[in-house]
């Protein structure tokens, strides 16, 4: 099969299309054939060298994929309603730039009635990481509020729309007008252009002095301190990633008066039955909204995985990642 290396770690130029053996699905897995694959930051940062694979994890990157199931466990399959010739979409621990792909069946679900397989693909990443982080760690509730850092991202366009989804008002942050709008328009009630204004005084003003109550943040270092004052009473910040730096400095006289919550998580390595119960709340709470057109896949780009040549598609699709110019998500094809 055609898979995508990082031949070493650099820039995108280093991901070069390679054959490898198709893998084999082991006990609780299925195999997919890959149409079509999503691109999320991670992938930038295993590419250099920033996040290393997990033990047992393929060393292709890749953590989202849709297809088609070609077999695999066949009780595991029966006892989750998977049989061969379905499509689905799945997220992995790796592997996923690749035309097949290994997938543990707790973590695969149907693709949503209407949608593409390159809609499909760009969905289990950001969908897993929102739901796990935005309700299960930050207990978001109907009426409540949310701040998005970063809304045209692929985290962002999610969060935004599961929160509004969800009964809650959301405010997201954004680094142009343009953006800003394209936020508004997935459904935030308010958005802040964050190089032409302070976001914590925005926040302070848009909430009349109450704060938020909920805080997904991507950027932590110093952004952290200004976070902790954005929050209300018993609010909850989750740190999904450190794109800002590791080190923040904060009041900490604020976390004990205003009963706050600091919190955070990474997911690539947790358990298959930990995510397999975020998969079984996403087809509950989230995949008929899915289904009904209530949230909508958002992708900015499709590349062609090898672009017809060594790496182009592949490295393309990074470059755009890293440029911070997409709104939504970038998919590869196969």
């Amino acid at each position: 099969m055609n898979a995508i290396e990082i031949t070493a770690f650099g820039a995108p130029d280093v991901l070069r299309v390679v054959q490898r053996p198709v893998p084999v699905p082991g006990p609780g897995e299925l195999l997919i054939r890959v149409t079509a694959s999503g691109v999320n930051r991670p992938d930038v940062l295993q590419r250099t060298g920033n996040y290393p694979v997990p033990a047992g994890a393929s060393d292709i990157p890749g953590l989202e994929v849709a297809g088609v199931v070609e077999g695999g466990d066949a009780l595991a399959m029966a006892q989750a309603g998977f049989q061969v010739g379905d499509r689905v979409c799945a997220l992995v621990a790796g592997g996923g730039y690749a035309q097949m792909c290994v997938a543990p069946v707790a973590q695969c679900l149907p693709i949503p009635a209407g949608l593409s397989d390159v809609e499909a693909a760009s969905l289990p990443e950001t969908f897993f990481t929102v739901w796990s982080n935005v309700f299960d760690r930050g207990r978001l509730q109907r009426g409540e509020t949310l701040l998005v850092q970063g809304g045209t991202s692929g985290i962002g366009v999610t969060a935004i729309q599961m929160a509004k989804a969800m009964g809650a008002t959301v405010l997201a942050t954004a680094g142009s007008d343009e953006k800003c709008a394209a936020c508004l328009a997935l459904g935030a009630d308010h958005a802040i252009n964050y190089n032409t204004r302070d976001f914590a005084e925005a926040v302070q003003a848009i909430t009349g002095g109450a704060g938020v109550d909920v805080i997904l943040d991507m950027v932590a270092g110093s952004y952290v301190a200004r976070e902790v004052q954005c929050l209300a009473e018993d609010g909850r910040l989750v740190i999904i990633a450190v794109q800002g730096g590791v080190k923040s400095e904060i009041n900490a006289g604020l976390v004990l008066r205003k009963r706050l919550t600091i919190t955070g998580s990474t997911l690539r390595a947790r358990s298959v039955a930990f995510k397999g119960a975020i998969a079984q709340a996403l087809k509950l709470h989230v995949w008929p909204l899915l289904e009904n057109r209530s949230i909508k896949p958002v992708v900015h780009s499709v590349f062609a995985a090898d672009g017809g040549q060594a790496s182009s598609g592949a490295a393309q699709a990074h470059a755009l990642m890293e440029s911070g110019q997409h709104v939504g998500k970038i998919v590869l094809t196969w």
